[in-house]
């Protein structure tokens, strides 16, 4: 069976070396499935794997693409949990900007998502959202009405932490560069937006009201990353997950010997790569309950057919965007332009 996929021969500019190509499925395996792609969006990381600057690269030729939802349109005889018509979240890294898969072994690889979990919300779960939950859950103990902060709070994944926190019962201070910015993270359910600023710190303390702040995430590096752990109450963590400045920490004597400050790191990859089958699959179900409750979204521009390649890729790498950029089945396409 052939099918339409995106494969890259080089690394380069990204909408330079997208290509679509007929590429062949294998056979279906008795433990195996087939799955349809519904969606799958194109994340920076993607971006940067077609650029030839991520840690990770695929080997060559090989299809983009670290996450994304499909349907199973075909099981093979010993698949007893997936069934057809399942919707399914693809392993990671698969290489999902693809028409179709084959899944091997897909009792233990695939994640079944609740039907009425939107498609465009299940297509996204697996790095931003996921990287939002495991950053509030797995560094600190914060009970409720405790204060995170964070740079970059636009961000995919800083609105992710506003509306993870808001559902968990703990406040955020969300700092940003643009003041076009602090009403629309207000409403999405922020509960202090400031500019990312030297005068930054007095305004933290007041909008606490001295309150102690237990976690910190950066995403942004140098000055910024500086004052979120200014910020930071003695014993408390700033988690770095980028370096949108390209600036390094600067990490103060007085900040290690007098508040004792944790500095850690995270990168989700690394999280699956530890992660026990239960592990993921609790997570996933809890992030699913989010999205089918409303209380997860994450805003999409657009949905392009893989047709549109690097028209899409264009469009992903562009800033100041007011949301996501997806590849879609045709009738997923169809649903978006008609709701736009």
């Amino acid at each position: 069976m052939n099918v339409s996929a995106i494969v890259i021969h080089e690394f380069g500019t990204p909408a330079e070396v997208v290509r679509v190509e007929s590429v062949t499925l294998p056979p279906l395996t008795a433990d195996g499935v087939r799955v349809r792609m519904l969606a799958t969006p194109l994340n920076p990381a993607d971006l940067n794997v077609l650029e030839g600057k991520y840690p990770i690269r695929p080997q060559l030729p090989g299809t983009p693409g670290v996450e994304g939802v499909g349907v199973v349109e075909e099981a093979g005889a010993e698949v007893k949990r997936v069934r057809v018509g399942d919707h399914v979240l693809l392993p990671h890294g698969l290489g999902s900007w693809r028409e179709a898969a084959m899944i091997e072994k897909a009792d233990e690889g695939l994640t079944v998502v609740p039907p009425e979990v939107p498609v465009e919300e299940a297509a996204m779960l697996r790095i931003n959202p996921a990287t939002a939950l495991r950053m509030l859950c797995d560094f600190a103990e914060l009970a409720r009405v405790d204060c995170v902060i964070q740079n970059a709070a636009n961000s995919a994944v800083g609105q992710l932490v506003i509306q993870i926190a808001k559902a968990k019962g703990w406040k955020t201070i969300n700092l940003v560069r643009r003041p076009e910015l602090i009403e629309e993270l207000r409403a999405l359910g922020g509960d202090v937006v400031l500019l990312d600023s030297d005068e930054v710190k007095d305004q933290i303390a007041a909008a606490t009201g001295g309150a102690p702040v237990k976690l910190a995430l950066n995403c942004v590096g140098g000055d910024s990353a500086l004052r979120l752990a200014n910020a930071l109450a003695a014993h408390g963590t700033l988690v770095t997950f980028g370096a949108m400045s390209r600036q390094p920490l600067r990490i103060p004597n007085g900040l290690l010997i007098f508040k004792d400050l944790r500095w850690r790191g995270f990168w989700i990859t690394q999280w699956y790569r530890e992660a026990s089958h239960e592990a993921e699959a609790t997570m996933f179900e809890e992030l699913c309950a989010l999205a089918k409750d409303g209380q997860l979204r994450t805003p999409v521009e657009r949905v392009y057919p893989l047709s549109e390649a690097a028209a899409a890729v264009k469009h992903a790498a562009q800033s100041q965007r007011k949301g996501k950029i997806l590849f879609g089945a045709p009738e997923i396409v169809a649903q978006f332009s008609a709701r736009s």
